[in-house]
């Protein structure tokens, strides 16, 4: 029961977040020129953080 009301909690505070970062934003990175949403960038760098955490684990437990 805990965790469904926890859940439902965090998905309230993604769409909060959502909602107010709709604004489009543009970044560049060397010859690129990307624009998009503000919510879409921070999930974006959130998930690419995630992927690298994931697999350097991976890589130290390979290695150990």
């Amino acid at each position: 029961m805990a965790k469904t009301i926890i859940f439902f909690i965090l998905i309230a505070l993604v769409i909060v977040f959502v909602i107010q970062n709709t604004q489009v934003v543009e970044f560049r990175f060397l010859a690129w020129k990307v624009s998009m949403s503000r919510a879409l960038m921070f999930l974006g760098t959130f998930f690419m953080g995630i992927a690298v955490g994931w697999l350097s684990r991976r890589l130290r437990q390979k290695g150990a």
